[in-house]
């Protein structure tokens, strides 16, 4: 670069970006604060986005490893395992997880995983680190609210935990608890206390979703730094924004959905049942719908399909950007695709009631939404694609697992098709097919996303560097992984074969699948096994790591780095740095990068 020291000289202003420079401490106020203010009640963003990203990470290990304990039982229904038996007692008495234990499991696994890791681990984790510092804020709008944010998913997570001890075992209705089986306590026995604890949980869930939501959305709207306009900010702020909207408006139908809920199993109340026989005897409700339950909660289910992959679509984004040394290619049209999935996504939700009896004229009308909704995904699809084309790409971690994110939602999001017909949706609905679409399109890739964005940004949360060698071991076993789990469960679903059972032995036609679960169970556990390795890497790189020396890294145009190495709560030691430019001013004029903060140059177009 240039040594020119000129004002208008780009290149000494993006070396001086990203070098070190003495900082004073923001934010103490002259006083040093106490170890519970500073790591457990804290109020400052950064440490917020650590306390959700640990949880989530300890509530993947446990989601995952349910997971791996009834693929054991579907990998091989005839084997016992004694060692089951120390771990689960009476759930898995001789060394075989009972019945009752194999859906309760599959219902803690789906719930944990979708709410309490891809809610909140991901986009809390994301949202609360770089809202502040991409748009050039001290803190989200409501420090305080945001702390309760945190702790009201906290106390979520300590209700749904209990849940796991209580004697009669945790909800087993599944992650939907759909109605009747939910609503009785004596329909099962995973009906009883651990439902209601389910949807105690839950409820202070959807409450710790509003607070982070509307903070979110107000800190970008209201506290932008001087130029950060709209149409400068990165793709990951936008998402943000989209994924906070979408929690807003659609949360709250699923709380009510929940009170409904409560309300039928203890105050006699018939929201949810009508005409309900148990062990030979009527029950004397009348007039409601397990129906009506099912399109309040699909009403926040398919929303919460985006709110679970927006964030990772916007991280993505950014890592390929950054990590291929070129501007997103179709800025708008990324912007323009995210707000088309959030309108379209709260008006596709009866897709998923296809089988219960929709009318066919109303169904032909969420087929089309369905269907229109893989618009806007393709137009990111092919952005992502031209983004990396010709580019100067860095295999590191972070670039290969948005790389995979991209592949998992190709190959994902291209079942999801079929499944948006009707008439093909009646015959595969209830199939494994449909777990194989959703884990991939949703569940996989956006795991995919959150550990490109951990790479990435481990150095701003950490300032350190995470183990390239162990990201690559991490990043191949993953995918590969992935894919053997999930691909060949496509073909078991086109062969009739249905989800949601517990042995599959006493049926000769699935009989035939017997070594195929065998391959699917093992390439779990050793998936399972290298989280594990991650985790290995996570916590020894917080303490071992390579240190950061430099304020960028990555060499990237975004404001968080700009900031001290270790930020105090404050962000920025002086003033907030002025906007100029949008994030993606890559290889121009000569320049590797240009930074935000670099005022254009004599004649320089802005490209936003």
């Amino acid at each position: 670069m240039s040594g020119n020291t000129t004002p208008g000289n780009t290149g000494l202003r993006a070396e001086e970006a990203h070098t070190i420079h003495p900082v004073s401490p923001a934010g103490d106020h002259g006083h040093k604060k106490s170890f519970l203010s500073t790591y457990i009640f804290s109020t400052d963003h950064k440490m917020i986005a650590r306390q959700y990203l640990v949880t989530g990470m300890i509530w993947a290990i446990i989601g995952g490893l349910f997971s791996v304990l009834f693929r054991l039982q579907l990998g091989y229904p005839d084997a016992s395992f004694p060692w089951l038996e120390s771990i689960l007692g009476h759930w898995a008495k001789g060394g075989r997880i009972s019945a009752e234990a194999f859906y309760a499991m599959i219902t803690m696994h789906g719930t944990i995983l979708i709410f309490f890791v891809l809610t909140a681990g991901l986009s809390g984790t994301f949202s609360n680190l770089l809202i502040p510092l991409q748009v050039g804020a001290r803190d989200m709008a409501s420090p305080f609210l945001n702390m309760l944010s945190y702790w009201f998913f906290f106390l979520s997570s300590m209700v749904m935990m209990s849940s796991l001890f209580v004697q009669t075992g945790p909800a087993s209705g599944g992650w939907t608890s759909y109605p009747p089986l939910s609503a009785l306590g004596d329909a099962s026995i995973g009906s009883k206390i651990g439902m209601d604890l389910w949807l105690a949980s839950m409820a202070l869930f959807v409450v710790s979703q509003l607070l982070a939501g509307i903070n979110y959305i107000t800190t970008i709207l209201n506290m932008r730094t001087r130029g950060m306009q709209m149409n400068r900010l990165p793709l990951t702020m936008w998402a943000f924004f989209f994924t906070a909207i979408l929690g807003v408006l659609s949360f709250p139908v699923l709380l009510a959905g929940f009170i409904l809920l409560l309300m039928d199993r203890h105050a006699g109340t018939s929201f949810y049942l009508s005409e309900i026989f148990i062990g030979g005897r009527i029950l004397p409700n009348e007039g409601g719908s397990a129906i009506l339950y099912q399109h309040l909660f699909w009403f926040l289910g398919h929303p919460e399909v985006y709110i679970v992959v927006l964030p990772a679509m916007g991280i993505v984004s950014e890592v390929l950007a950054v990590h291929s040394r070129k501007p997103v290619f179709g800025y708008t049209a990324m912007v323009l695709s995210l707000f088309a999935i959030t309108m379209l996504s709260f008006l596709v939700w009866a897709h998923h009631m296809f089988v219960a009896g929709v009318n066919p004229l109303l169904g032909s009308f969420f087929v089309l939404l369905t269907l229109l909704i893989a618009v806007p995904s393709a137009v990111k699809v092919f952005n992502w694609l031209t983004t990396i084309w010709r580019g100067q790409l860095h295999f590191n971690p972070a670039a290969l697992f948005a790389i995979g994110f991209v592949s998992t939602f190709i190959s994902g999001g291209l079942t999801g098709i079929w499944l948006g017909n009707s008439t093909i949706d009646v015959y595969l609905h209830d199939t494994y097919f449909v777990i194989a679409h959703f884990h991939l399109v949703m569940g996989v890739s956006a795991i995919l996303g959150m550990f490109a964005g951990v790479y990435h940004w481990f150095p701003k949360i950490y300032g350190r560097f995470l183990n390239n060698t162990l990201g690559y071991i991490h990043f191949w076993i993953t995918l590969m992984g992935a894919y053997v789990i999930f691909w060949p469960m496509h073909y078991e679903g086109l062969a009739g074969m249905p989800r949601r059972y517990y042995d599959f032995s006493n049926w000769q036609s699935f009989k035939q699948f017997g070594t195929l679960n065998e391959v699917i169970s093992l390439a779990a556990i050793v998936v399972f096994a290298a989280q594990l390795l991650f985790v290995l890497n996570f916590f020894y790189s917080i303490f071992k790591g390579r240190k950061l020396t430099t304020l960028n890294p990555w060499k990237a145009n975004t404001l968080e780095w700009t900031t001290p190495i270790h930020p105090e709560h404050g962000n920025w030691p002086g003033e907030i740095p002025v906007v100029y430019r949008w994030a993606y001013d890559y290889g121009k004029n000569g320049e590797e990068f240009i930074p935000q903060t670099i005022p254009p140059m004599p004649g320089e177009k802005d490209i936003t």
